[in-house]
């Protein structure tokens, strides 16, 4: 069964979709011509043809659809029909046959169904395909918070998935299952990208090392160690020895002038025995350790400043391999420890008779020459990756991906697993299901042949022509023709074609019988017995009032067997712009104010806009008759007003319908009922045509109950007193319940207002 219509982007109507929704069984559908109806009625012909409109099926089972429509009309009155079979009048047994393939072809409908709707839908998210999408989604969204979490970092290791959650979760499952590399730490796998997936990588000038060996070489320096002084045998060298004052005086010797001149200690004339013994103590001996001390001095000054510069500049390269954090000190205390050094050997050098001990070096050096050391083999190796970046980053690629892989392995092994079991019940579910759809083939070409054995055309030619003979369509007949009997011509009395001579109502009446008569057969000799979706659009267009009653109360018989659910039509659509037959199919003695739970109603409107498609919760379309029976019905009704009401209903009804004036009507009656109906339609004429006048008929609750009695008895005098309780409804009242106390009153209240004559008392106050 359908169970949503689309309709857009055709014919009149919008881009903007048009859904019939929530379609039950019964499926009304009332629209003006030209307002889409016929639209509607193409489409579940064949959606297929119409791209931007779809249909949505119960359980996705798709029902053979048969649409009656002016296409139709138009397709199959041909100089030959194609002929209808039907079940023919066969043993019980072979009914019975049929019947048990046809239940088995329904059960295996039904297992299939079942199981359709465990396997379920991956574009509904249903059964266990829906199962599987929604594992595949969680996993998608875990994936995608593994890729946001080292985009930052590896966002070139993830090219060509990075915009796509289901692409990268693709390559997570394809890398788990097939990736060996290297297995390297994150902070290894962002060094090297750092480098192999730098922008417009190059070469790195290695850094400026130094070895702090030779520097730490002078902290054994004997020299250092020495006392330098004068010669120990002058006669001079005691005293300055024991005055400790050598450095003071080889210092003052510096500005002796000569022999006689003042001495620069004492400022008394120098002794030149005075002055070679001083020159003596400071021999040759004395001279050497001096320049000892300055070779060292300039030599350590030299070296000591290249490691300090080199140091310095590895520190202000801005080497991404050098954490400067942890550099800086380092290079700050190297330089410490040197300088201090220096000012040592400044010292020595100023007092040569002083010993003096240098700071280790060695400890300090080796600490900034490892850093270096370090940094230059990552720029090595930078500068290898630079030399071969294709294969590098192909590996660096690798190795990300593996890292990934390894360190979400138990999300990625859950989801395997998980995915692993609805897989094996999908697998399960479609093998039974397959089994069944093939069984099912099996059993519906048994039915085939049991329907082909017992079909004929022969039974539609009789049914339609007695239809045609008992609605009085006498000049033409249907017979069978055509080489093997299995189409029908439309015949005159004489044998010749009438296809060419039918009126218009002709034509459509007798397609229309040869479509009843399809929906219940066969144009093959089989699928007579299979479900259908059964579609009339305008049946009655052109039909007279008796053939449109016919066409009526056929359609009922197929809404009722839809509604009973026990036949072969599972769902009808009934598609018109005529209010009297809209009325006609719809009418529903047990149906409330609402809808009943098996039918739906709808109205197609044209706007300028489009067609536009409404749905209601009851029966939208009422005529103005079945109004005016309304008021009749309404116990609130205004009895001002309830003389036109009326009027209005007798005329239409006897009048207009029924072609009958109000003297046949009143002459059905006799004595006092005769005087009744004649007054009640004096009443309704000067009612219809002058405002009340209540100076002789007061018109209250009570004298209009008392009138309507009357009015009622007039259907019933007609014998319309069927047409009466099927408007009038639950307020219908019984006829002999109506009181004669009730007419007797009313009578004397017309007489008392002059409308009817005062009547003999031999005459009976009542009806026989």
């Amino acid at each position: 069964m359908l169970e949503e219509v689309c309709i857009a982007n055709i014919a009149t109507y919008p881009a903007a979709a048009q859904r019939l929704q929530g379609l039950k069984p019964i499926n009304f559908i009332f629209g003006t011509n030209g307002s889409g109806k016929t639209t509607i009625s193409r489409v579940l012909a064949e959606t297929a043809s119409y791209p931007t409109c779809s249909t949505t099926w119960h359980r996705g089972r798709t029902v053979e659809t048969l649409v009656y429509n002016s296409d139709f009309v138009e397709r199959n009155f041909t100089e030959r029909l194609r002929g209808i079979f039907t079940l023919g009048e066969v043993e019980a047994g072979r009914l019975e046959e049929i019947e048990r393939a046809r239940a088995k072809v329904g059960d295996y409908e039904n297992q299939i169904d079942t199981l359709k709707l465990t396997l379920g839908s991956t574009a509904d998210g249903t059964g266990k395909l829906g199962d599987l999408k929604s594992l595949r989604g969680a996993f998608e969204e875990r994936c995608w918070q593994i890729k946001s979490e080292h985009d930052a970092d590896f966002k070139r290791a993830f090219e060509g998935v990075r915009n796509s959650k289901e692409k990268f979760c693709d390559r997570v499952l394809g890398e788990a299952a097939n990736n060996s590399s290297v297995l390297r730490t994150v902070d290894d796998l962002r060094t090297k990208a750092s480098s192999v997936f730098a922008e417009g990588a190059s070469r790195i000038a290695p850094l400026s090392s130094f070895d702090g060996s030779e520097l730490a070489a002078f902290e054994e320096a004997e020299i250092l160690k020495k006392r330098v002084v004068g010669k120990e045998d002058i006669e001079l060298a005691p005293l300055i020895r024991r005055l400790g004052n050598s450095d003071w005086v080889r210092a003052g010797l510096h500005f002796v002038e000569g022999a006689d001149t003042p001495c620069p200690f004492c400022q008394k004339t120098m002794e030149a025995e005075l002055l070679a013994k001083l020159n003596e103590l400071f021999d040759e001996s004395y001279n050497a350790d001096i320049d000892a001390i300055d070779r060292l001095r300039g030599t350590y000054e030299v070296l000591s400043r290249t490691i300090v510069e080199t140091a310095e500049g590895a520190l202000s390269s801005g080497s991404p391999y050098i954490d400067v954090e942890v550099f800086r000190p380092l290079v700050g205390r190297l330089r410490t420890i040197i300088d201090l050094n220096q000012a040592n050997i400044d010292r020595k050098r100023k007092e040569p008779s002083s010993r003096v001990s240098l700071e280790p070096v060695a400890d300090a050096a080796r600490a900034v020459t490892d850093i270096v050391d370090r940094a230059n083999a990552e720029i090595s190796r930078h500068n290898r990756l630079v030399e071969n970046l294709g294969a590098e980053r192909n590996t660096l690629i690798a190795e990300i991906w593996r890292f990934l892989c390894e360190t979400n392995k138990p999300v990625i092994d859950e989801y395997l697993s998980s995915k692993n079991s609805l897989d094996k019940a999908v697998q399960g579910l479609s093998n039974v299901l397959q089994d069944k759809i093939t069984r099912l083939g099996l059993a519906q070409s048994t039915l085939a042949e049991l329907e082909k054995s017992v079909t004929s055309v022969q039974p539609t030619v009789a049914e339609i022509n007695g239809i045609l003979a008992s609605f009085g369509f006498t000049s033409f007949k249907l017979a069978t023709a055509g080489d093997r009997d299995e189409s029908y011509a439309i015949l005159r009395s004489d044998g010749t074609s009438a296809r060419n001579t039918l009126s218009e109502g002709e034509r459509s009446f007798i397609v229309f019988l040869y479509f009843y008569h399809l929906i219940r057969g066969n144009m093959s000799a089989t699928g007579v017995s299979s479900d259908r979706v059964v579609v009339f659009d305008d049946p009655v267009s052109s039909l007279d009032s008796d053939v449109l009653f016919i066409v009526s109360a056929l359609i009922k018989r197929v809404l009722v067997e839809a509604c009973s659910g026990s036949g072969r039509i599972k769902q009808v659509f009934v598609l018109t712009h005529n209010i009297y037959f809209h009325k006609e199919v719809t009418f529903d003695p047990d149906r409330k104010a609402d809808k009943r739970a098996h039918e739906t109603f709808w109205i197609v409107r044209k706007t300028t806009g489009g067609s536009l498609v409404e749905g209601y919760s009851y029966n939208p379309i009422r005529t103005s008759y079945e109004l005016l029976w309304e008021e009749v019905r309404n116990p609130s009704r205004p009895a001002l007003t309830i003389q036109n009401v009326l009027r209005r209903i007798l005329e239409h009804y006897f009048t207009i319908l029924g072609n009958m004036d109000k003297d046949s009507i009143i002459a059905k009656f006799e004595g006092r009922d005769q005087q009744i109906c004649a007054s009640l339609f004096s009443w309704i004429n000067d009612g219809s045509h002058n405002f009340s006048d209540e100076l002789y008929v007061s018109l209250d609750e009570t004298t209009v109950d008392k009138y309507l009695a009357v009015f009622k008895r007039i259907f019933y005098a007609t014998q319309h007193g069927a047409h009466y309780e099927m408007m009038l409804g639950s307020a219908a009242v019984d006829e002999d319940d109506i009181p004669a106390e009730a007419v007797a009153t009313a009578t004397e209240m017309l007489e008392a207002s002059g409308v009817l004559p005062v009547q003999e008392d031999n005459l009976p106050a009542t009806p026989a």
